[in-house]
């Protein structure tokens, strides 16, 4: 599995005893966790603005998490533009799934596939992972 992470993905995971990180800690340990400049700047952002305190656990995970500068254009009507180098990004890095929290602009795609890239929430993710048996 190679899955993209998305910018709120990236912020949960900030918080050590979210369940956000430790779901990224089983998927460090058995898949490919891929993210791209644009969602990381939007975690930064906001964990600068709304949880400083997480600045330094938040560029502790850098290291661990594969950057693609990869972007396919996409014109995706259902996703703000904000969103299109998200699964622009995810697509084009040849990501299986795309995690993100976004139930607001993804929600209406969870559990549907967009150019082989399968879209999940972080329950969705669980579940598939426990079915793997990690």
């Amino acid at each position: 599995m190679r899955i993209f992470l998305d910018a709120n993905v990236l912020f949960s995971a900030a918080g050590a005893e979210s369940a956000t990180r430790a779901l990224l800690d089983i998927v460090l340990l058995h898949a490919e966790a891929v993210t791209n400049e644009h969602a990381w700047e939007e975690a930064r952002r906001n964990v600068e603005r709304k949880r400083s305190h997480l600045t330094a656990a938040l560029n502790n995970l850098k290291p661990e998490i594969e950057f693609s500068e990869k972007f396919k254009e996409m014109d995706y009507p259902v996703l703000p533009d904000k969103d299109q180098p998200i699964i622009g990004g995810a697509v084009a890095s040849r990501c299986t799934h795309l995690w993100t929290g976004d139930k607001r602009h993804f929600g209406p795609l969870y559990g549907r596939s967009i150019q082989g890239v399968k879209i999940v929430s972080g329950v969705m993710l669980a579940d598939e992972i426990s079915a793997k048996g990690w």
